[in-house]
């Protein structure tokens, strides 16, 4: 961690109280040089508010704490004259990394229901953000699950930390696993990449690839900005962090998505292909979620464009869990409904499916009529490759006419020869893989295996018949025969020959 700019202390070279657990002298010192303008009064005042975040528990806190730290807070501010002003302050300088402290402290003493001392806490300002729990490979049988459920007993024992914990890693030398603090074990997931496409072969993860991959000091502000999100569903809280496939195949769509915005020329953004269980709703939410917040795209729209209703309301409902970071979300329902929502100017995500971008042959369209001539409205495409059909004739040809200057990019999880498909025609090159094998050896997803069995059937004529007889009673006898008539078609039809092989 020295290698890569952090400062290293011990717990113990700090005066604090153990009770407490954020560094209020980095901290003060750091808002200080930040905002010089700030009275001092001013500077304890932003210490206190930051150091104190609300919630009735650990998890509601801890989101607080989030949302105050990627969106910073309004600071009522005395100047002379007893003049008082606003000003939006930022516990950590987003932009600038070199202007943020960071720090990596072992052993720091907590006192809480128990006295602990985590093996190794990373401050960024003073704020304990990410926790790292090592076991020794070298004692008896550790394991990584040891670690988490070490990490499990802070939680009830000095829940403080966790208040402001964004990050939480686990190792015992071999295996090494990050994730969130109130997920269970299974959630937990190496990080295999330094640059996102060269994958490490160790299926298990290691300590030198997460701490490259992940705590250079630019791609660690990255992740805690731009990758943790507080799902809310019915007032059940869920915290969930990007894997390092989304955080690298997200980055890169954002990259494009404004390249192609400053180019002005070629609205393609690309495809991502990541494999079916692996969590593209998740990526898309994520995408989102950066993209409106860049200055560039000035407020912009999204479509969420899916091919079957049933999908349509599954993204629909995860996008609504994530509204916190993707803002407004409407679903389109009709066609009018669609059309009605693309021409207005505000910076809401609309779910349809691609048939709503249709003629309405009943008025005598023959040309889709344009809805929005805006450049900053993103098409995002789930499952890109079954519904387009390329711009000659179909869905997206009309998509194109009534979006003409829309960006576009699709997400698949099934492989698909993007070379000879009209997906590149729509959507541009593949921008991130990330397939099975790659899944699979992570555990985000487990391979499903087929064995085909002969079902012997041990019941006689004579027992149908009587047990048909026992369910028919009362029956009249043309209701009857109907009913008979019917099993005997549906009987025929399953045992088809053709349907059986």
């Amino acid at each position: 961690m020295e290698q890569l700019g952090y400062f290293h202390r011990h717990g113990e070279d700090f005066a604090r109280p153990h009770d407490e657990v954020v560094l209020h002298d980095v901290l003060r010192a750091n808002l200080a040089s930040r905002y010089p303008e700030l009275p001092p009064k001013a500077i304890e005042e932003a210490v206190a508010q930051i150091s104190r975040p609300q919630g009735v528990d650990a998890l509601r806190r801890n989101m607080a704490f989030h949302q105050m730290l990627v969106r910073g807070f309004e600071l009522s501010v005395e100047l002379p004259g007893r003049r008082r002003e606003h000003r939006h302050v930022y516990p950590i300088d987003w932009d600038h990394p070199e202007r943020n402290e960071f720090l990596v402290v072992n052993q720091l003493p907590v006192h809480g229901q128990n006295d602990r001392r985590p093996d190794i806490v990373l401050f960024v300002n003073g704020l304990p953000l990410v926790l790292f729990e090592l076991k020794n490979p070298y004692s008896d049988q550790p394991t990584v699950e040891d670690a988490y459920n070490q990490v499990q007993h802070y939680c009830h024992e000095i829940p403080q930390v966790f208040a402001y914990n964004a990050v939480v890693v686990v190792s015992d030398g071999l295996t090494t696993l990050h994730g969130m603090w109130p997920a269970a074990m299974e959630w937990y997931a190496p990080w295999k990449s330094i640059d996102g496409f060269e994958i490490e072969p160790n299926t298990t993860g290691s300590m030198k690839t997460l701490v490259e991959g992940l705590f250079p000091k630019d791609r660690l502000l990255a992740y805690l900005h731009d990758f943790i999100l507080f799902e809310s569903i019915h007032d059940r809280i869920t915290k969930k962090g990007a894997k390092y496939h989304q955080f690298f195949a997200v980055r890169l769509a954002a990259g494009k998505t404004l390249e192609t915005v400053r180019a002005g020329t070629d609205k393609r953004i690309g495809v991502i292909w990541h494999t079916t269980g692996s969590g593209k709703s998740l990526s898309m939410v994520f995408l989102v979620g950066i993209l409106r917040r860049a200055p560039e795209l000035a407020n912009p729209s999204f479509v969420i464009q899916v091919d079957r209703t049933d999908l349509d309301s599954q993204l629909h409902d995860q996008f609504v869990a994530a509204r916190s970071l993707v803002g407004d979300v409407k679903h389109a329902r009709s066609v009018d409904e669609l059309r009605d929502m693309l021409r207005t100017e505000g910076g809401e995500v609309i779910f349809t499916t691609i048939e709503k971008f249709r003629l309405k042959t009943e008025t005598g369209e023959v040309e889709h009529p344009v809805l929005s001539t805006r450049s900053n409205l993103i098409v995002i495409a789930d499952e890109a490759h079954r519904s387009q059909y390329g711009f000659k004739a179909g869905f997206a040809r009309y998509l194109a006419e009534a979006l003409p200057n829309a960006r576009r990019i699709g997400f698949t999880g099934t492989p698909i020869s993007f070379s000879s498909a009209d997906t590149v025609e729509v959507f541009g090159e593949v921008i991130h893989t990330y397939d099975i094998k790659q899944s699979q050896d992570d555990k985000a997803t487990v391979p499903i295996f087929y064995a085909p069995r002969q079902i012997k059937l041990h019941l006689n004529r004579s027992d149908i018949d009587e047990a048909l007889k026992e369910i028919t009673e009362g029956y009249e006898v043309d209701e009857l025969e109907r009913r008979k008539s019917r099993w005997a078609a549906l009987a025929e039809a399953a045992g088809a020959k053709e349907r059986v092989e």
